[in-house]
């Protein structure tokens, strides 16, 4: 009698051996090759040479050697790609232990079911019941190994950096980075530099969300209950004329905006002193550029949220209108008890995306001000910078990339954390989970 211990022994041995030993040649071979090759690969390719590299990031930095009466440039080792290499080799090493503690499971579950006398598929059977019972992992599978290596990867690898000290002057192939742990968030919040950049930053970063998502979402709502309205003539034309905004792009309506404000030849600011009132400061100025930067998103986002209220309208039914006007509430009175209340319970997914989304909003504070104006006060940031436009700047101006990684961090779990708690106390999330 073949033991299922002894062909989990076998497998932990060596891949597929255990196969062999329960009679499943076809299956024992596919594992035997897979061990060998891999094995055959880590040797080929030196995969504890690169897993080292992860740990060490390089013992030998570039730079010019005396040799005799001679001066060369030797070329040492690259952290950054020492790094990049030794992810790809420990995902891969990560696949192969996978695989191999799969074969030991699949060996062991072997030896049981044969110890209990059942049939035992054979290879071409497992195929065909893998085909009709797992055909969508199967499909899945390729994407998903290519999601690991090109997602996955860099997403770890972004992290990392934030527990290392890659940043300008401290940059390959000259030098060398060192694992410096959780060093850059300490100073992050206790240098007087950058904790004052920090916390102001991140200060107008939730104002902004929270100011930027509450105008938008309002004004789309009554922009829309008002076209809505049954007095109101040719909807059609209102519907299309506001939606206008979210059919230019962007791009084009920001930097059409920026040169409206502009404070020395902008046509609002021409306009101004034509009736006798002198420019006003829209974008050199902290308060000005801020209230500006609301102004422009509302001009932006109103649309989008204008839409979404469209299709909730005509879900509502009229009945409810009716019987409220029978018993005496007027507009308001419907709009806050019967319009208002529905959209919530509709839109709060929604109104949490947009939370998250207007954090990140990038390009209406990079293309109106970009951060500006400058603050003496903060490193590398200005009165409107957001987290993420500070981050864009830490990374692509100043080469700050660990102290970037640090803040990308901090972006992800705030939004994270905000959405998730936000989302769980919504009403359409409760009552999804009373449902289910």
């Amino acid at each position: 009698m073949r033991k299922p211990i002894a062909g989990a022994l076998l497998s932990a041995l060596f891949m597929g051996l255990g196969q062999l030993y329960q009679g499943q040649r076809m299956k024992g071979f596919l594992f035997l090759a897979a061990g060998i090759g891999f094995l055959g690969g880590a040797a080929a390719l030196d995969l504890p040479e690169y897993l080292r590299g992860l740990w060490t990031l390089g013992d030998q930095p570039s730079g010019l050697v005396k040799v005799g009466k001679l001066t060369q440039m030797v070329e040492g080792d690259h952290s950054i790609f020492l790094l990049i290499k030794g992810l790809m080799a420990l995902l891969a090493a990560l696949l192969a232990v996978a695989l191999y503690a799969a074969g030991i499971r699949d060996a062991y579950k072997t030896g049981v079911l044969r110890e209990a006398g059942q049939k035992i598929r054979t290879f071409r059977q497992t195929l065909r019941a893998m085909s009709q019972r797992n055909f969508a992992y199967l499909v899945l599978l390729l994407p998903a190994v290519f999601i690991l290596f090109l997602t996955v990867l860099p997403l770890i690898f972004s992290i990392l950096l934030a527990f290392t000290n890659y940043a300008d002057p401290n940059l390959p192939p000259a030098n060398l980075i060192d694992w410096v742990g959780f060093a850059n968030f300490v100073k992050l919040v206790s240098l007087k530099v950058w904790s004052d950049t920090f916390f102001g930053v991140l200060l107008w970063t939730v104002i902004w969300a929270a100011v930027a998502t509450a105008t938008t979402y309002v004004g789309g709502i009554l922009v829309a209950v008002l076209i809505h309205q049954p007095r109101i003539r040719f909807k059609a034309f209102w519907r299309t004329v506001m939606i206008v905004p979210f059919a230019i792009p962007s791009l084009i309506s920001l930097l059409v905006m920026r040169n409206m404000f502009n404070n020395k030849f902008g046509p609002i600011n021409d306009m101004l002193r034509m009736i006798g009132l002198e420019g006003v400061p829209w974008l050199t100025n902290p308060m000005w550029a801020k209230a500006t930067l609301m102004v422009v998103n509302m001009w932006i986002g109103i649309p989008i949220t204008m839409i979404l209220a469209f299709g909730i309208l005509t879900t509502i039914p009229r009945d409810l209108y009716e019987a409220a006007e029978v018993d005496g509430a007027g507009s308001y009175q419907k709009f806050r008890r019967i319009t208002l209340p529905m959209m919530l319970f509709a839109t709060a997914p929604v109104l949490i995306m947009q939370f998250a989304g207007n954090i990140n909003n990038f390009n209406v504070i990079y293309l109106m001000t970009d951060g500006g104006p400058v603050n003496t006060h903060y490193q590398y940031a200005g009165h409107t910078d957001l987290l993420v436009t500070w981050l864009y700047k830490l990374a692509l101006d100043q080469a700050q990339y660990s102290f970037a990684s640090v803040i990308g961090i901090i972006i992800f779990l705030m939004i994270a954390s905000l959405s998730i708690w936000s989302y769980r106390r919504t009403r359409s999330y409760k009552e999804e989970g009373m449902i289910a």
